[in-house]
C-alpha cells in the first residue's frame, strides 16, 4: 500500500482570488509594470469575470496573456521579492476550511501537493508557507535571470492529470485512498482521479460536469 495524498488547487481553492492578479497588482504599484497596462487591459478582463460575465477557464487564459506579456523582460530578483510581499499578505486571505484541511492531512502524515496554474514562483512560496510537500505551478523560463516570455502552463485539467501522474510515481501515492481538492474545469482530471474529491467554491462550468 502506498502513501496518501492531498492534491490542492490553489486560486479560487485555497487562496480568495487569483495570485496571478495579485502580483500584476503589486508590480504596478512598484512602478515595475506601466499602470495602463492594468487599466486599459487586465482590468476589464478581470472585471468581467468578477461580475460572473464571462466563463472562469477563458477569463484565465486571458489573463495570463495579458500577464505574461507584461512581465517579459523583468528580472527574477525583482519578481522574487514582490512574490514574497504579495505572499506575506495573502497567507491569511485565504478560505478557512481549506486551510484546515490543508493542516489536518500535513498532521496525518499525508503527502500534501499544490498544483496550480499559478507562476511557479508563487506557487513555490504557498507551499513552503503551508508546510506542503511538494508543489507544481506553470512554469516560467528565465535566461540570464530575466523572464524570456516562454511559459509551460499548468492550468488545463489534461496538464495536472500528467503531473499528478508524475507525482504518483515520484512517492509511491496510493491514489485509491487520495484527495482532492479543486474549483474549476481545470480540476476535473484531478477530482476524478482520486477517492476523495472535494469541489471548494465551483464555478458554474464545474457544477454542471
Amino acid at each position: 500500500m502506498g502513501n496518501i495524498a492531498a492534491f490542492f488547487d490553489i486560486d479560487g481553492t485555497l487562496h480568495r482570488d487569483s495570485l496571478m492578479i495579485e502580483h500584476f497588482k503589486k508590480l504596478v504599484k512598484f512602478e515595475v509594470i506601466p499602470e495602463k497596462h492594468w487599466t486599459d487591459k487586465l482590468k476589464y478582463t478581470y472585471d468581467k469575470w468578477l461580475t460572473r460575465r464571462g466563463e472562469y477557464d477563458s477569463y484565465l487564459l486571458e489573463a495570463a496573456q495579458i500577464y505574461v506579456n507584461s512581465l517579459k523582460g523583468v528580472r527574477r530578483e525583482i519578481i522574487d521579492y514582490t512574490s514574497e510581499k504579495i505572499v506575506e499578505v495573502k497567507f491569511e486571505k485565504v478560505y478557512r476550511y481549506t486551510r484546515t484541511m490543508i493542516k489536518k492531512h500535513v498532521d496525518m502524515g499525508h503527502t500534501v501537493i499544490f498544483i496550480s496554474g499559478s507562476p511557479d514562483f508563487l506557487v513555490e512560496k504557498m507551499s513552503k508557507m503551508y508546510n506542503a510537500t511538494d508543489y507544481i505551478g506553470t512554469k516560467y523560463i528565465f535566461k540570464d535571470s530575466v523572464f524570456t516570455g516562454e511559459i509551460v502552463p499548468m492550468w488545463e485539467s489534461k496538464d495536472k492529470i500528467v503531473a499528478i501522474k508524475e507525482f504518483i510515481k515520484k512517492y509511491d501515492i496510493d491514489i485509491s485512498q487520495s484527495y482532492a481538492y479543486g474549483d474549476t474545469n481545470g480540476d476535473i482530471s484531478m477530482l476524478k482521479k482520486v477517492k476523495y474529491p472535494v469541489a471548494i467554491n465551483p464555478t458554474h462550468e464545474l457544477i454542471k460536469k
